[in-house]
């Protein structure tokens, strides 16, 4: 298959890069100027490109590692409080835009590594071994990232729904 052109690879996976930069990093205008150093590093790198999906491996790694670097550097996690966000409604329940909404916000709410990973993983589609090549580490790591991830999820999500627990007590923060 033959190689891309850079204006046909911009083209191609600007939304890509640009979605991985905003839900690690949920700040749209850092997002789109990651996104841009991005890929004005895959241009000064374009000539050790090997093929369309080196190319597209290239893209997540650096976008994911740059977005983790940034939130990293300013040390300040963007998060969302269970106090802060009130009860979900009626309407938020029936739908599917503001249960997105919900939904992102959870996410951002993550640890960094989880963010990243659940992102990579559920956004991108991406198999834990490719996760794990892009993260640059142990594939089990990933598995355990993504497993913790979707466990504070749920319990996030419970304990903003007031689900009763095993014990039958209920988490409505008090």
């Amino acid at each position: 298959m033959e190689m891309p052109t850079f204006a046909e690879t911009l083209e191609a996976h600007k939304a890509m890069v640009f979605s991985i930069a905003w839900h690690v990093l949920r700040d749209r205008s850092a997002a789109e100027e990651l996104a841009q150093d991005v890929f004005l590093q895959l241009h000064c790198s374009w000539r050790s490109m090997k093929s369309r999906e080196h190319i597209v491996f290239w893209l997540r790694k650096v976008a994911t590692h740059r977005a983790l670097d940034q939130v990293r550097k300013r040390n300040n996690r963007p998060e969302t409080s269970l106090e802060e966000t009130g009860e979900p409604t009626v309407l938020e329940r029936m739908q599917d835009s503001l249960l997105s909404s919900y939904l992102e916000r959870m996410i951002a709410s993550l640890p960094d590594r989880q963010r990243a990973a659940i992102v990579l993983r559920y956004q991108e589609d991406m198999a834990p071994d490719e996760i794990a090549r892009v993260l640059d580490m142990n594939v089990s790591t990933v598995k355990t990232l993504i497993t913790r991830g979707l466990d504070l999820l749920r319990s996030k999500t419970k304990y903003r729904l007031g689900v009763q627990s095993e014990r039958g007590d209920r988490h409505d923060g008090v």
